[in-house]
């Protein structure tokens, strides 16, 4: 009878909605920042003599750290550590096909709006999007600190960013596990690029629909983005930022792409509800930070900067080693306990961190008894080997 009273008490501590008083109390920068400064931006200008000769003038602090990874073969090179032909190939053909897409983010207006309302016209774009392929979609207000204050990338580097639609629609993609956890090998990189593609194509998608459906709107997609996609996705309430920077969902965790429209279009913005359950299991978990190849993400509490609480990985030291492997490494999705395949264990402990804090806190010890503090990378599939 004692036995079963104490199960039915830790039963009690563990799966009543107990959320703990973990919280942040500032989520917003207080200051924007250019896309100059990402380090896609900063690969890119080492082709332009010009523009990197100005952006050094600018930005001297950059200029040393610059200098360790330039110094590297480079992401998706031949020379890299985990060259190989066959995703390498397959990831340069979806980065390819998005450079068709680039022209098309944006476009001409039908002159006379349909008659719809903002109830009506929500209604549809959460839905289409997820019958597009979106595992999540959702509305926010677009704000001035989604935006980057200039370009960086392709023929718009250096203009300033002026838009000034309404509201952001976000919406994620999931990235294949089996191909996830083999980062940092080749089908990691395949997987990304694939997904960036698929990403960009939904977002077009929507975008010429409302367009044509008579309200200004614009496809945000790699390579052609004014804004922070992580940022609008949060705040259209899809998830939180974890310790490695990245948008961790409900539903994949960190394991997803995200795309962005913009537009005016009359739309009511998603209910978003703060989950300060993810800040506080990454406050607990460091098994991103353990693993990561480069040592990058940080292993310190959650801090306060530029305004905002929030962890802040070493750009430098992940784009340089992306740059010795050849791939975007994808180490620290890979083994976030929330990114595990979706099934119905997995969907319970996720509920569980989501709920209970002493559920969140025996899920950490749980996941490195399971899978280990460090996972080691799963094996290439054998069609992509070679």
């Amino acid at each position: 009878m004692v036995y079963l009273l104490i199960i039915m008490v830790l039963g009690l501590l563990f799966f009543l909605p107990i959320k703990g008083k973990f919280k942040l109390i500032k989520e917003t920068p207080k200051t924007r920042i250019s896309e100059r400064n990402i380090m896609f931006s900063r690969s890119e200008i080492t082709r332009r003599t010009e523009l990197q000769e100005q952006y050094y003038k600018d930005f001297p602090e950059h200029k040393d750290l610059d200098e360790v990874w330039q110094k590297k073969a480079g992401l998706g090179a031949k020379e890299s550590q985990f060259y190989a032909p066959l995703s390498f190939k397959a990831s340069e053909a979806s980065f390819h096909t998005i450079e068709f897409l680039r022209p098309i983010v944006n476009g001409a207006v039908n002159p006379i709006p349909e008659e719809i309302s903002a109830e009506k016209l929500t209604e549809f774009v959460l839905n289409w999007g997820k019958k597009l392929g979106a595992i999540s979609v959702g509305i926010c207000d677009l704000k001035k600190e989604h935006l980057y204050t200039e370009r960086g990338r392709g023929e718009a580097y250096g203009k300033k960013v002026e838009n000034n639609h309404r509201f952001g629609i976000a919406f994620t993609v999931e990235m294949d596990e089996e191909y996830l956890s083999t980062g940092p090998a080749g089908p990691t990189l395949m997987e990304s690029a694939y997904q960036y593609l698929n990403s960009g194509v939904i977002s077009i998608q929507i975008a010429e629909f409302l367009r044509r459906m008579g309200f200004e709107s614009r496809a945000h997609i790699d390579g052609d983005y004014e804004l922070i996609a992580p940022l609008v996705a949060r705040d259209a309430g899809l998830g939180e930022l974890g310790r490695m920077g990245l948008l961790m969902t409900p539903e994949l965790g960190p394991r997803v792409r995200i795309g962005v429209i913009t537009t005016n279009a009359p739309l009511i913005i998603s209910e978003r509800k703060p989950d300060y359950s993810v800040h506080q299991f990454c406050n607990w978990c460091m098994k991103c930070a353990v693993v990561c190849p480069s040592q990058a993400i940080p292993k310190t509490p959650i801090e306060e900067l530029d305004g905002a609480q929030r962890w802040k990985i070493n750009h430098e030291k992940c784009f340089g080693y992306w740059c010795t492997s050849g791939t975007d490494c994808g180490r620290c999705m890979s083994v976030c306990p929330y990114a595990h395949k979706n099934n119905g264990l997995h969907n319970f402990v996720r509920w569980g961190i989501r709920n209970n804090v002493f559920f969140r806190y025996v899920a950490v010890h749980l996941d490195d008894v399971f899978y280990g503090k460090k996972p080691k990378p799963k094996k290439v599939p054998d069609w992509l080997e070679g």
